[in-house]
């Protein structure tokens, strides 16, 4: 089980940030909504959407899976920040479930990089 809990949390954690792709590439309104509300539509969304997508790949692959991690506490350090002064935590009738997502997500990718810390070189 110690070995597979690393692996799980990755993979969840990669599947988050991949899945939302396909909203912030295809111009979804959702996604066009809150990156105008905070002043980053377009470039900042396909600019977002790719570094996700970086993260996303850099934590499936073992020995980069650290970058990963702390790419995506960056890009989702962000994305909270924004609900918590812009946003707020219901967007668009949601009930709150894309800030729980990016909370879900905040968490599992410190949990992700404290269990990687020992692969970090510089550390």
């Amino acid at each position: 089980m110690k070995n597979a809990l690393p692996l799980v949390l990755r993979i969840i954690v990669a599947i988050i940030l991949i899945q939302t792709l396909r909203f912030k590439f295809t111009g979804h309104p959702d996604s066009v909504y809150i990156f105008s509300k905070v002043g980053l539509e377009p470039y900042g969304r396909i600019a977002i959407g790719i570094a996700e997508l970086i993260a996303g790949i850099l934590l499936l692959i073992p020995k980069t899976a650290w970058i990963g991690a702390t790419l995506t506490l960056g890009v989702i350090g962000g994305a909270i920040l924004m609900h918590i002064t812009t946003l707020g935590i219901e967007i668009n009738n949601d009930g709150g479930v894309l800030f729980i997502t990016a909370i879900l997500t905040f968490i599992l990718s410190g949990i992700i990089l404290w269990m990687k810390r020992k692969e970090i070189k510089f550390f």
